[in-house]
C-alpha cells in the first residue's frame, strides 16, 4: 500500500498538469505551443539546469559515470533500433528517432524530480544533455539527412549543461540574487513543458493505431532492457540507476513529431506513435516507478 501511494503522488502531479494542457485545448482556449516551447527551451530549462548543477550535492564523479552510462545507452539502444527497423521494414526516416528518443525534457525531468527530489533532477539533466546533443546531430540526420554540429553548440540548453558542470567543478557560485533569479525562472520550466505535453497530445490524433502500438511496445522494452543492462555495467548507484532507465523508457517526444513535419517523413504516422506511447505510459510508469523505487 505504502509503494502504490508513493507511486500515485510521483505521477499524478505529471498526469494532472498535462490534463490541464489537454482540457485547455479542448475547451477552445488559444495556446500558442511554438512560443511557449521557444520560452521553455530558451530560458526557463537552461536556468533549471544551470542552477540544478550549481547547487547539488552530487559528487562530480558520479556525474561522470552518468554521463558516459547514459551515452552508452543511448548508443546500445540506437544499434538496436535500427536493427529492429530494418528487420520490420518500417521507414528509417520516419520510425527510427521516435523509438530511440524518448521525451526526456517534458516528460523525464519532471518524473525524477518528483521521485527522487533535487539529486534525482540533477541526475536526470545529465540525461537530458545527452538526449540532446545527440538528438540534435544523429537524430536530425536520421530525418533530414544533415546534422549540424553547430546546431548543438548554439542551444542554450547545451550551454547551461556546460556552465553548470563547469560551476559544480570548481565549487563556483553565483550571487544570491541572481541565483534566486535564476531559480525562479527555472521553476516554471516543469509546469510549462507538463502543460505543453498535453496540449500537444491534445492537438493530434492518432494514425495507423495498431502499428503504433507495437512499436510503442516494442520501443519501451527495447529502452527499458538495455538501458537497465547498461545501468548495471557501469555499476551506476541506486538513483542515479533509476534516472537513466526511467530518462530512456519515456513515451515518443514531441519534438520527433515536428521534425518529422520539418522535414518531409510520415509526420502522421509519427503523431500516432507520440499519442498511443504517451497514453501507454500512464500504465507503465508507475510500473516502471514500482520497480525501480
Amino acid at each position: 500500500m505504502n509503494l502504490a501511494l508513493t507511486v500515485l503522488e510521483i505521477t499524478a502531479p505529471v498526469f494532472i498538469l498535462a490534463a490541464v494542457g489537454f482540457g485547455w485545448v479542448k475547451v477552445g482556449f488559444e495556446y500558442r505551443v511554438e512560443f511557449v516551447t521557444r520560452l521553455a527551451m530558451t530560458l526557463a530549462v537552461p536556468c533549471l539546469i544551470f542552477t540544478a548543477l550549481m547547487k547539488t550535492q552530487i559528487q562530480p564523479e558520479a556525474l561522470t559515470s552518468l554521463f558516459f552510462a547514459s551515452a552508452a545507452a543511448y548508443g546500445v539502444v540506437s544499434v538496436a533500433a535500427w536493427a529492429l527497423v530494418r528487420l520490420t521494414r518500417l521507414d528509417v526516416r520516419t520510425f527510427l528517432a521516435p523509438i530511440i528518443f524518448g521525451n526526456t525534457g517534458n516528460l523525464g525531468l519532471p518524473l525524477a524530480m518528483f521521485a527522487f527530489g533535487e539529486v534525482g533532477l540533477g541526475y536526470a539533466v545529465v540525461v537530458f544533455a545527452v538526449m540532446a546533443v545527440w538528438s540534435f546531430t544523429f537524430g536530425v540526420w536520421l530525418v533530414a539527412g544533415g546534422g549540424s554540429l553547430a546546431k548543438v553548440v548554439k542551444e542554450p540548453l547545451v550551454a547551461a549543461t556546460l556552465l553548470g558542470g563547469l560551476f559544480l567543478w570548481q565549487g563556483w557560485q553565483t550571487p544570491i540574487f541572481l541565483t534566486n533569479a535564476l531559480e525562479l525562472i527555472g521553476q516554471m520550466a516543469i509546469p510549462i513543458m507538463l502543460i505543453t505535453l498535453g496540449v500537444a497530445v491534445a492537438r493530434m490524433t492518432p494514425g495507423h493505431v495498431g502499428r503504433a502500438i507495437w512499436i510503442s511496445l516494442a520501443k519501451l522494452a527495447l529502452c527499458f532492457g538495455l538501458t537497465w543492462g547498461v545501468g548495471l555495467w557501469f555499476h551506476l548507484d541506486r538513483t542515479a540507476f533509476a534516472v537513466l532507465v526511467l530518462q530512456l523508457s519515456t513515451p515518443v517526444a514531441v519534438t520527433s513529431y515536428l521534425l518529422a513535419e520539418k522535414y518531409g517523413a510520415d509526420a502522421e504516422s509519427v503523431a500516432g506513435l507520440v499519442v498511443v506511447s504517451t497514453v501507454m505510459s500512464v500504465f507503465a510508469i508507475p510500473i516502471m516507478l514500482a520497480v525501480l523505487l
